[in-house]
């Protein structure tokens, strides 16, 4: 096996959550040349990574057909044993199956997945981790059935973050892409208030999320709390994440970041339930989610910009106080 190519070009999350089947890949096929395809944005979550040859970027910003062609014909100059498509949707399906590779691995989901060489089963619900179901389609070549995910942040990014390492501080990112996917900002408010006396509280992401980081800190009384969102990048995030008192996460990218670095972490599942296999890995870790059973939950997913039944209790009747320090 010379030369692999794996492919996810999916969410960030997703990315980290593909980075066991490289390391799994390098070491079964210690010779290989392994290169990773990723979307515009997510590939500094690669970096510093020494199983990976060289990243390839899909870039939807010229034209979504023209940079597809183009990305296409470089995979078939490339000329790879083996293609492992992550992904389930129709743009990675195509590149995989014009990939001119002899061997096209993917799961039977993506709609291209008949012209794949072997398409795998994927199946949400069951409590088998997005890990696992990952690394079943390389199982024939001796590889485990779990590891970790995997984030290598640099000296500089290290140095950066220096600055804010306290002997008691912890993370906090209360942004995701889906509002019920958020724990609601009155109980990030509360969580704050609790964790103030107790040691520095930063609040991290991206910079569109400063403006709810900031409401959230405007309705606290402690002075404890620090809104980095915008100032660090991914891999910043993850080298101060690394070395937290514990890290609070809703179900989205920042978990898989703290799963990667193995930093102490506790989750907040709403809409959606650990079950689908996207909680956290870390050897300290717990999920805070509804103790009652609701019937509206999970409601989907990847969740909703809003409450399809306008309660949304999934979120507002988690109890802060059931959290452990």
């Amino acid at each position: 096996m010379n030369r692999i190519l794996i492919i996810q070009t999916a969410f960030l999350g997703d990315v980290i959550l593909a980075t066991p089947v490289i390391s799994e890949l390098k070491r079964l096929f210690p010779d290989s040349e392994i290169d990773v395809l990723v979307k515009k944005g997510n590939e500094s979550l690669l970096t510093n990574n020494t199983s990976i040859k060289n990243v390839l970027i899909l870039n939807k910003t010229d034209g979504k057909w023209k940079s597809l062609w183009s990305l296409i014909k470089k995979i078939r100059r490339n000329k790879y044993d083996l293609v492992i498509n992550l992904h389930r949707f129709g743009s990675s399906g195509l590149i995989t199956a014009l990939s001119g590779s002899r061997s096209k691995y993917g799961f039977r989901k993506n709609p291209f997945s008949f012209l794949f060489t072997k398409a795998f089963q994927h199946n949400i619900g069951d409590g088998t981790h997005e890990v696992s179901r990952n690394l079943s389609l390389i199982r024939e070549f001796g590889s485990v059935d779990l590891r970790r995910p995997e984030l290598f942040p640099g000296e500089d990014n290290y140095n950066k973050v220096k600055e804010f390492v306290t002997d008691n501080y912890f993370c906090l990112a209360p942004a995701s892409v889906w509002f019920t996917k958020q724990l609601p900002e009155q109980k990030w408010v509360e969580l704050i208030s609790q964790l103030n006396s107790k040691g520095t509280v930063y609040l991290l992401g991206a910079q569109n999320d400063h403006p709810l980081c900031q409401r959230i800190i405007e309705q606290t009384s402690g002075s404890n709390t620090i809104n980095l969102c915008g100032k660090l990048n991914l891999l910043d995030s993850a080298a101060l994440m690394s070395t937290a008192s514990m890290n609070f996460v809703n179900d989205s990218g920042p978990l898989h970041i703290a799963s990667a670095m193995n930093a102490s972490v506790t989750s907040f599942f709403c809409s959606t339930v650990p079950d689908f296999g996207f909680g956290p890995l870390s050897e300290q870790s717990k999920i805070i989610q509804v103790k009652e059973e609701l019937s509206c939950r999970p409601c989907g997913l990847h969740g909703h910009n809003t409450c399809p039944k306008g309660h949304f209790n999934c979120g507002n009747d988690i109890s802060i106080s059931q959290i452990e320090y």
